[in-house]
């Protein structure tokens, strides 16, 4: 056995607790593999099962509730956060909400299962004000079920170790170099590409839309923010509120002779501007995304707004 698997052997449960802790907090780590090869340590008794599931469990508690605090106190930013980083910010809140949304307290149960969901639960959890011994409770169930069959595959499959530890040590670091290479480059890639995109999409501004209003021309203003989101912050009055996956069914019912305006409170109006480059794509030319989204508008209408109180009371004052 190679030195790296050696010092897998030795330092084991450091490397299962550091690697299920990283992918807890959003890092790219595929925390599932090591439970399996932790599960394979313990067949073949290089490692103590206690200590294995101890130790997975933890690590995954501590992230979780890392993330629930930050929901309870900083809200809806954690969510804006997760989705900066988020390589399809298109639906990164938005589906995971709307599964949190119907299933409840129970989501937490699955939600180590369900690519997404596993980080953005937490703060979820926090943001809606779900009562810690609840939290504590249902994620506690979900964490070690999710454990248990990482370790438990890894222990059913822990006779072919060795066929794989040779396996390993045959094709070195050269391969791994290669795998990582290839994730890296395909992830700046997918990044490159849809920034060369978004940028070449045409947008409308505030100022924009409100023109077009005062003009009478009714363009179609669709919010695409999730429920939790219009419940906190008003949306633009007359606008539709619809999913990007609702808009993308029914794109063919879109009027093909008015603006079709989305907005969201993504950064950088990802949802927007996805939504109508998608819909550009099949052929509808007059879908916009507004820019700043719900931010700008209330930021923009809001100052007008104090204009036209100002101009009042001076009028009355005279």
């Amino acid at each position: 056995m190679n030195e790296t698997l050696q010092f897998l052997t030795q330092h084991g449960t450091l490397v299962l607790f550091v690697a299920v802790f990283a992918e807890q907090i959003g890092l790219p780590v595929p925390a599932f593999l090591f439970l399996i090869a932790a599960g394979a340590l313990v067949g073949t008794g290089q490692m103590t099962l206690g200590v294995a599931v101890g130790a997975a469990v933890l690590a995954a508690l501590l992230g979780d509730q890392l993330w629930y605090e930050l929901g309870r106190r900083r809200g809806r930013h954690v969510l804006n956060w997760l989705c900066r980083i988020s390589l399809e910010p298109t639906s990164c809140i938005r589906r995971m909400e709307d599964f949190f949304s119907r299933h409840g307290v129970h989501s937490l149960v699955v939600a180590k299962f369900i690519p997404g969901l596993s980080t953005i639960a937490p703060p979820l959890a926090g943001i809606v004000g779900l009562r810690v011994s609840q939290y504590l409770l249902y994620n506690g169930l979900g964490t070690v079920l999710w454990v248990s069959s990482g370790i438990g595959l890894g222990y059913t499959f822990s006779d072919q170790l060795e066929q794989v530890t040779s396996v390993i040590a045959y094709l070195g670091p050269t391969m791994i170099l290669i795998l990582l290479g290839g994730a890296a480059g395909y992830i700046f890639s997918k990044a490159l590409n849809r920034y060369r995109m978004e940028r070449r999409l045409p947008r409308l501004t505030v100022q924009d839309v409100t023109e077009k209003i005062a003009a009478g021309e009714a363009p179609v203003i669709i919010d695409l923010r999730p429920q939790g989101a219009r419940r906190e912050v008003p949306g633009i009055p007359g606008s539709l509120s619809l999913s990007v996956k609702e808009v993308m069914a029914g794109y063919r019912h879109l009027p093909q002779d008015r603006d079709v305006i989305f907005y969201c409170a993504c950064p950088w109006d990802r949802a927007s501007v996805q939504t109508a480059r998608k819909l550009r794509e099949k052929g509808l030319t007059r879908v916009w995304p507004l820019v700043g989204g719900i931010e700008a508008w209330h930021a923009i209408t809001s100052k007008t707004e104090a204009r036209v109180g100002d101009s009042e009371a001076h009028t009355v004052v005279a």
